[in-house]
């Protein structure tokens, strides 16, 4: 995995937005003005994602890879670090359900606006 593929896949990601709002090397990646992701420019060991809570205390135990949110909700986020036991395909859907259970709860009328244009 590398910046670029993994920018390049939450970027494909409808009505997905990027920005620093908290330093100039923590990229986060938005719906709706929400954070499904959040990455370290710099060091680009791991990546904070959205997690429903029994899926991330599965994902906890079964892979090493997968810890409770560095400096997040650790009921609700965890950090993946890369180039351990998940492959790129797996950190994808990890990011793609992240992705999913922060567009499900963005209001209606929002969804409508971004589909029209």
């Amino acid at each position: 995995m590398d910046i670029e593929s993994f920018r390049k896949y939450c970027l494909s990601k409808f009505a997905a937005t990027e920005d620093t709002p908290f330093d100039d090397i923590t990229l986060c990646f938005k719906v709706g003005g929400k954070i499904f992701a959040i990455i370290d420019i710099a060091s680009f060991e791991c990546v904070n994602l959205k997690c429903d809570p029994e899926k991330a205390v599965e994902l906890r135990e079964q892979y090493q890879a997968v810890n409770p949110g560095f400096h997040m909700n650790k009921k609700h986020w965890n950090t993946i670090y890369f180039h351990q036991d998940l492959n790129d395909a797996a950190i994808f859907d990890l990011v793609d359900h992240s992705y999913d259970l922060i567009f499900q709860k963005l209001p209606k009328k929002f969804k409508e606006d971004q589909r029209s244009t």
